[in-house]
């Protein structure tokens, strides 16, 4: 992501490689939030399409919350965002990690 853009990108490239706009993201105010919704909000964040201030307003989200789906998404891609099982890929990175 660069920092501090002035200029904002009118579409990125989203989680499964399809064109992302804003018109493209979850509604705000969304609630319900599904693998494939919060990889396309970190993908419009880490595309510059959106900054983390806006995401977090946009859809009351903790700056903790959000920086915990992008860990997720660096280090397992998608199915690290998967709620069910978090644990399991929370483990494998830490096992990766010791050796």
């Amino acid at each position: 992501m660069i920092e501090n853009q002035t200029i904002k990108p009118a579409q990125v490239i989203g989680p499964l490689g399809e064109p992302l706009t804003l018109a493209d993201l979850p509604a705000p105010g969304t609630t319900r939030w599904v693998v494939r919704r919060k990889a396309e909000v970190v993908a419009a964040v880490n595309g510059g399409l959106l900054s983390i201030d806006e995401v977090c307003d946009r859809y009351s989200l903790s700056l903790e919350e959000f920086a915990s789906w992008q860990r997720a998404v660096d280090r397992s891609g998608m199915p690290g965002l998967r709620v069910t099982r978090i644990q399991h890929y929370r483990d494998l990175y830490e096992r990766q990690q010791r050796y």
